[in-house]
């Protein structure tokens, strides 16, 4: 990671740079939740959510949460139920469309998952959007077809998981 970004905790003045970072990344393809559902995430789980900040400044965030495998969040509502799993989940993944392209989100899911394996978690499970499949599968992320991802995640989606070791 360059050393003008660091990795850190997501914190609650983080909201309003989350929630716009979200927007603009889901819109416009109908994906977008808003600020209760993704909230809602991150209560879940608050030691496995965080913010990629730049000079201050949040450039990107993850979410994550446990949640039992071969199975994802709705998108289409809020979570109410915090699970005990082995699979730690995550839910969204966004870096500034500036940032993109200069492995920073594969500097942030690497970072994630030592944090993962540090934590005691067997799996990493993500639904793929928008073709991100193809990247997740360079970095051992394995397809599961036979699961059904919700409508919700739009056409393209696929469910997948890795082993955090």
């Amino acid at each position: 990671m360059s050393e003008d970004l660091r990795i850190r905790l997501l914190a609650d003045g983080d909201w309003d740079a989350v929630v716009a970072l979200e927007h603009d990344a889901y819109a416009a393809d109908g994906l977008s939740e808003g600020r209760e559902a993704l909230q809602s995430r991150a209560r879940s789980s608050p030691g496995t959510c965080f913010v990629l900040e730049q000079q201050g400044v949040v450039r990107g965030y993850l979410l994550s949460l446990p949640y039992p495998p071969l199975r994802c969040p709705d998108l289409s509502r809020p979570e109410d139920t915090a699970y005990a799993s082995d699979n730690l989940h995550v839910h969204d993944l966004v870096i500034a469309e500036e940032l993109r392209g200069r492995e920073v989100a594969l500097e942030f899911m690497r970072h994630f998952r030592a944090r993962a394996e540090e934590l005691g978690y067997g799996r990493i499970s993500m639904v793929a959007v928008r073709g991100a499949d193809i990247l997740l599968r360079l970095l051992g992320y394995r397809a599961h077809r036979e699961v059904a991802v919700p409508e919700c995640y739009g056409r393209r989606a696929v469910y997948m998981s890795a082993p955090v070791r």
